[in-house]
């Protein structure tokens, strides 16, 4: 398979006039270089965005906007939802070329194309230098990398061939298809397969001597070369004002501080169809603030663009603020499997509570005793989705069915198949009893950081009581929760549900099986598979068995067709067996927007996977309506 960006119509000479006219009109800050010199930092074959075929409206360059974070670190989400990768979703969910100019996929054979006179934002070159340095000055290094290269770049366990065949053009090798490959690179968190060489080789013994590279370590009051290194190499993290990046925007504050500055990259890579380049925002301002504030904050008008930290709770507070203070508040479907569910671990060491967790009879009374209708008129207004933990009806795989099967409120099917499960006994408060006498006092624990869940938990534990089961709710850390789980110490779980909730064939449905590490169903299993055997157990559930087996016949194979086939029976087999016992889904994230801001569409899927917030709805694209700004002071 080819695939290519589409670069438009436009000359280069047309492209550079254009940027240069463009510079003239976007204002400086004071003591800024002048910015027409970023026309000759383009790449020779930009990516160039046709916004009026995605409905949207050709940008003025010039502004910034200002949004608020909980804390410090929160300016990494910028390289989330600021979402420049070598390959990305666009708003439709199809993989395209973005950093690259095009690739070709043939099997385990891929062929990368860079874009000629693409530049870090220092203006240094972007060449294939740099990602054979990540791979093997970063990645095979046991200093930097002491598990290896990560595992979306492993087939079978072995790495790859990468080779560099000129400063644009390498190509990487498996003996057998790799279709982890492309949707690693367009994922939330860049993987970063490539690095600013020319920035880190002065700290990389293999560069500049091991004697030097430790040091610059010593001099920084680091404990070796690495650890510099490590702190150097930050384009996730956002900390370091130094580091070249090819995002939209490069970091310019380095903490601590209560205000982290961002401004736009002079050598970004994207043009629209005048030859403006991207971004139109020359700036994005990021506030500290106490967690607590955001809403209150955003309400008084404090953000021009303010979604992460809100809640569909915090609605009603928004709205009342849009008249006063002139923003919107537009609401997007989430998209998540439930917002509350259940995960009995069927690798918890109690035996007895083990059985009783793989009995699929519990699992499904469990379910039908849940009135998922007062969940959702409580704690989603009424206009969620009651059902299982499945994908959402934007995906391709959506099956109605799925939604609805083991998920209506029965209660007295309930009561039938509990007494089936052996839980027919109950002591002198009404609660059943296990055949080895104890009650049936389930322990649900979760992280707490999800107010909903906990919330959704007591209105469950009303509904259990009613068919002879005591829920008993146990807030805690995550890192303590995951410990424990991973121990066999819990019982049931409950978190928030499907993360990739609309996937297309070609994503990994991991999430579906033990592969997914963590996995609060069977994190034994899933240790077990996280370390080669070497840790947690060996999965011995047929279903679950065959759940493994499809995950890894989809990883052999970069049929799509054959991708969907097992991507439907795994759906299947969830519902079917309950593995996961969803509530309700379709919550509404608020997304503030200033009332001038433009290009941000009124609704639009949100969730982490594979949308990164916002980010493949492109904030690149977004900028200040004057026209309309001064339309308004005119009234």
């Amino acid at each position: 398979m080819v695939t290519d960006a589409a670069n438009g119509r436009l000359s280069r000479r047309s492209l550079v006039a254009g940027i240069a006219a463009a510079a003239l009109l976007r204002p400086s800050a004071p003591g800024a270089a002048p910015e027409a010199s970023a026309a000759a930092h383009l790449p020779e074959t930009p990516l160039v965005v046709d916004l009026a075929a995605r409905g949207r409206s050709l940008g003025v360059a010039g502004g910034s906007i200002r949004t608020l974070i909980a804390k410090a670190r929160d300016v990494r989400y910028l390289s989330v939802y600021g979402y420049t990768r070598l390959v990305g979703y666009d708003a439709d969910l199809v993989l395209r070329p973005d950093v690259l100019e095009g690739y070709d996929e043939d099997g385990g054979r891929f062929t990368f194309r860079l874009r000629k006179g693409h530049r870090w934002s220092d203006g240094h070159p972007f060449t294939t230098e740099d990602f054979r340095y990540y791979w093997e000055d970063v990645a095979n290094d046991r200093e930097l990398s002491p598990g290896g290269p990560p595992d979306f770049l492993l087939v079978d366990g072995e790495p790859p061939q990468v080779e560099i065949l000129d400063d644009v053009t390498l190509r990487y090798l498996w003996e057998r298809p790799n279709p982890r490959f492309l949707p690693a690179l367009a994922a939330p968190r860049d993987p970063l397969i490539y690095r600013p060489a020319h920035y880190l080789k002065p700290f990389h013994p293999r560069h500049a001597g091991r004697e030097e590279a430790e040091a610059a370590a010593k001099a920084q009051k680091l404990r070796g070369w690495a650890a510099l290194h490590n702190r150097l190499d930050d384009n996730y993290e956002l900390a370091n004002p130094d580091c070249p990046t090819l995002q939209a925007w490069r970091p310019r504050t380095a903490g601590p501080a209560t205000r982290f500055v961002f401004e736009r990259n002079p050598c970004y890579h994207r043009v629209d169809l005048q030859g403006t380049q991207l971004p139109y925002l020359d700036g994005i301002l990021m506030d500290v603030t106490a967690s607590g504030l955001l809403t209150a904050k955003t309400n008084a008008g404090e953000a021009d663009l303010m979604f992460r930290g809100l809640m569909m709770s915090d609605i009603p507070s928004l709205k009342e603020g849009e008249r006063a203070h002139g923003y919107r508040t537009n609401l997007w479907p989430i998209a998540r499997g439930s917002e509350i569910a259940l995960y009995p671990n069927l690798t918890t060491l109690d035996p007895a509570w083990r059985a009783l967790n793989r009995d699929r009879r519990y699992r499904w009374a469990l379910s039908l005793a849940i009135d998922r209708r007062t969940l959702n008129n409580t704690l989603l207004f009424g206009l969620g989705t009651e059902g299982n933990d499945t994908v959402v009806p934007e995906s391709p795989l959506f099956s109605p069915e799925l939604r609805t099967l083991h998920a209506i409120y029965d209660p007295d099917e309930a009561g039938r198949l509990l007494d089936a499960a052996g839980l027919d006994r109950r002591d002198a408060s009404g609660i059943r009893l296990m055949a080895d006498g104890r009650p049936v006092e389930v322990v649900v624990e979760s992280d707490g950081e999800a107010a909903m869940v906990l919330d959704g938990l007591l209105l469950i534990a009303e509904f259990w009581r009613e068919v002879g089961i005591r829920l008993v709710v146990k807030p805690q850390e995550r890192t303590n929760l995951r410990r424990r789980s991973l121990a066999g110490l819990t019982v049931m779980v409950a978190a928030q549900g499907l993360d990739l909730a609309v996937p297309t064939a070609i994503m990994p449905p991991t999430g579906l099986s033990p592969a997914q590490p963590d996995h609060y169903a069977w994190p034994r299993w899933s240790l077990n598979l996280e370390t080669r055997g070497r840790s947690g157990e060996p999965c011995d559930v047929a279903e679950v068995e065959r759940l493994i087996a499809l995950n890894r016949d989809w990883n052999g194979t970069d049929d799509a067709g054959r991708q969907g086939e097992i991507w439907r029976e795994m759906l299947r087999n969830h519902v079917e067996n309950q593995w996961v016992i969803g509530t309700v889904a379709g919550a509404l994230q608020p997304v503030v927007t200033a009332g001038h801001l433009v290009n941000l569409p009124e609704r639009a899927l949100y969730s982490w996977e594979p949308t990164a917030m916002i980010g493949v709805q492109r904030l690149d694209e977004v900028f200040w309506d004057q026209a309309s700004e001064r339309r308004a002071e005119a009234r």
